[in-house]
């Protein structure tokens, strides 16, 4: 520590460049916080303990359609306070680069079962009792600008109407946002009853029901019990977590890790040439001033060290400014992913200190070779 003010003050001898190395350091790390957060959440899975809401669908696959005859049984539960079914649409608006999600429900079970949509009464009334009725979130509804009494043309990926025809017309009666500022409501509800006697085929199925527990301690075994019920039947049930359910769902998509990895490998040898070039540069310039050190005592050891320093100071202070940007992020992308605080947490910033050594190392120690190497004679002579 006692060289610490002589390496910030050879670090920032040249205010320009150091600045903007750091710069891009910060935003390294910032993307590096924020992938691997994601990476983490989508590997770790999502205990169903103390979940207020559980999801159960087919065994094999959520795109297998359970039959309602089930809600009976489900809703008979002890623990389960109210039960909801839903399908999904595969919707887009007007293009098919213009996807949405979209689910058909029972209006009055999604009024009890999801208690954070906030909607006034006159429009969830309007919601169950229009036949071709669809509510949309806040920001859905700023995004296409729709207001409530449009008429709405849906075409579906997936669910023709009995006539082949995909584009369904849906009146929107009711905008609704989320009590919760964390989790705004980008997708859009059409009534189920309409759309299960249009649709060509599927009909009396539903892809998954969700259930509103009394107290999140049942959750575990409320789940079990579900699963239990319908266990050697022809249809058979997984019931997890609603957090659980909705990662899962993502991970269709693709391998989050693969995708995570490529970004950041690319990134991560990008800052490399970067930083190593910053680093490179500025121990060219200062070798008159290593070879002084030299000659007032400093060893070849403490020379290296220094030199090896302003790499782990550089790096160091672009990853903190960066990582602790990506939890401030993190804390709004929680509410989705799942858990408390923020979503970058001990584990990611564990990742990304290990990150910064390996860096640090890698930038520093070929610059620092230098520098322990030099010959006091030759450096001051300019050779």
């Amino acid at each position: 520590m006692k060289y610490f003010r002589l390496v910030l003050s050879q670090l920032f001898a040249r205010k320009t460049r150091t600045i903007l190395t750091m710069l891009s350091l910060l935003m390294a790390f910032l993307l590096f916080g924020l992938l691997q957060a994601v990476n983490v959440a989508f590997n770790r899975g999502t205990s169903i303990e103390g979940a207020s809401r559980i999801v159960t669908q087919a065994r094999v696959s959520f795109t297998s359609a359970l039959p309602l005859r089930l809600l009976p049984q489900i809703e008979a539960v002890p623990g389960i306070e109210a039960v909801m079914y839903q399908q999904w649409f595969g919707a887009y608006y007007q293009e098919p680069n213009r996807q949405m999600v979209a689910f058909a429900v029972d209006p009055r079970r999604l009024r009890q079962v999801i208690t954070e949509w906030e909607l006034p009464s006159d429009q969830w009334d309007a919601f169950a009792n229009t036949r071709t009725g669809m509510i949309v979130g806040k920001p859905l509804a700023d995004q296409f600008d729709w207001k409530v009494g449009d008429k709405v043309p849906l075409s579906s990926n997936i669910w023709p109407q009995s006539d082949g025809n995909m584009s369904w017309a849906l009146d929107v009666v009711g905008i609704f946002e989320s009590s919760d500022p964390a989790t705004q409501p980008q997708l859009a509800y059409l009534n189920f009853d309409y759309f299960d006697e249009e649709r060509q085929f599927g009909k009396g199925g539903a892809g998954i029901y969700v259930s509103r527990l009394g107290d999140p301690k049942d959750a575990e075994r409320v789940s079990k019990e579900i699963d239990q019920m319908f266990e050697n039947s022809q249809d058979e049930t997984k019931s997890q977590s609603e957090q659980e359910f909705n990662l899962n769902f993502v991970r269709q998509l693709g391998d989050i890790n693969l995708i995570v990895t490529s970004i950041l490998g690319a990134v991560f040898f990008t800052i490399l040439l970067l930083t190593g070039n910053t680093m490179a540069q500025s121990v060219r310039e200062r070798i008159p001033q290593l070879a002084v050190l030299k000659t007032l005592g400093f060893t070849d050891n403490t020379v290296q060290m220094l030199v090896l320093a302003e790499s782990f100071v550089l790096i160091g202070i672009g990853a903190l400014l960066g990582m602790g940007l990506a939890t401030l992020i993190g804390m709004r992308l929680v509410g989705f992913l799942g858990g408390s605080g923020s979503v970058v947490n001990l584990q990611v910033w564990g990742l990304a200190t290990v990150s910064v050594v390996v860096l640090a190392l890698l930038v520093g120690m070929p610059p620092a070779w230098r520098a322990r190497r030099l010959k006091i004679v030759d450096a001051l002579a300019g050779r």
